[in-house]
């Protein structure tokens, strides 16, 4: 059993038990942690770019679909797809791991459309001299944005499966052979205290982490080599609630309040000493019943898709009101 010193923080202690990842746009906080990965959402992507500092990159975005022959709003669409990538250039220059890049959410539902789309961000990320190993593409866990993933990984592309909120999402996962996935913990929590009128709950009952752990157990038991990244986190108490989870994406300010905290981090999860490779694999129909038949998660994979849409929509009316684009597209 590991001992730890009394002034040894709760974040030094769960970086010997589990990967952590900064879940930020924001290169400052990136550089502060200096983690192994980082993730990026259009959310994440949204508010960096409403840092000053973040300005010089938009411009460049912007020269450069200009210059590639982009007009209206093809253009403004365009500025998004380089300037999301520029950010995740940016991260890969403070980290020594890999940057995930989300899909623009609004392609959820289409499979060839979501393949596309991720194939032109690793062109991308192609002509700035970053390599493919470097790159996670995160993709809504639909079943279409699933058989994406499928066909990307069997193409050698590394996927990161977002808004996942039910084990059979995870199966699907599995059977596509997705390199990791992101179950949520905090909106399940979100979800349950307001359905069931609650106003907290104790860490060993809170549904977003017992979710997590079940597919770990569900994963590690079967043997399954998808990488399980913990997500969406509400308090240090989640996080510490899933030590020894492959991956936790935390946002800069719980990984500040872990760096204050001082108390003893014991591993929650771990490996079963004997697994089997017995599984069966989920269609579609089987999915997408299991997955109307599950209130929280049916609810919680449109929210989260439409509100990926809608910060979408607020950078692309940032970048209208910015550098006189919205004059210019208007003429």
């Amino acid at each position: 059993m590991m001992k730890y010193s009394m002034t040894e923080s709760a974040l030094s202690q769960l970086n010997q038990m589990t990967t952590v990842v900064v879940d930020s746009g924001d290169l400052l906080a990136i550089e502060q942690f200096r983690p192994l990965d980082a993730t990026t959402n259009p959310s994440l992507i949204t508010a960096a770019a409403n840092q000053p500092q973040n300005l010089q990159l938009i411009e460049d975005a912007y020269a450069q679909a200009k210059t590639e022959g982009y007009a209206s709003d093809a253009l403004i669409e365009r500025t998004i797809d380089i300037l999301t990538v520029k950010l995740g250039v940016e991260i890969l220059k403070l980290i020594k791991g890999r940057v995930s890049t989300e899909v623009d959410a609004s392609l959820s539902y289409d499979t060839q459309a979501t393949v596309a789309k991720a194939k032109e961000l690793l062109a991308l990320y192609a002509s700035y001299g970053v390599s493919a190993d470097r790159i996670l593409i995160k993709i809504a866990s639909t079943w279409e944005g699933i058989q994406a993933a499928k066909i990307l990984q069997s193409e050698g592309i590394d996927c990161n499966l977002t808004l996942l909120f039910g084990l059979h999402q995870a199966k699907a996962c599995a059977d596509a052979d997705v390199k990791l996935i992101s179950p949520f913990v905090g909106r399940i929590l979100d979800w349950y205290k307001k359905a069931e009128n609650v106003s907290d709950y104790p860490i060993e009952k809170d549904p977003g982490v017992l979710s997590v752990k079940e597919i770990y157990t569900y994963y590690k038991t079967h043997g399954i080599p998808t990488e399980i990244m913990g997500a969406s986190f509400r308090s240090t108490a989640q996080v510490l609630g899933l030590a020894g989870c492959d991956l936790l994406t935390i946002s800069p300010s719980i990984l500040a309040d872990l760096e204050k905290e001082t108390t003893p981090v014991e591993k929650q999860l771990s490996v079963p000493t004997s697994a089997t490779q017995t599984t069966t694999a989920i269609n579609e129909t089987e999915f997408k019943q299991q997955l109307e038949h599950d209130l929280m998660a049916f609810q919680l994979l449109q929210s989260g898709i439409d509100g990926f849409i809608k910060a979408r929509e607020q950078l692309s009316e940032l970048l209208h009101q910015s550098l006189g684009v919205s004059a210019e597209i208007k003429k």
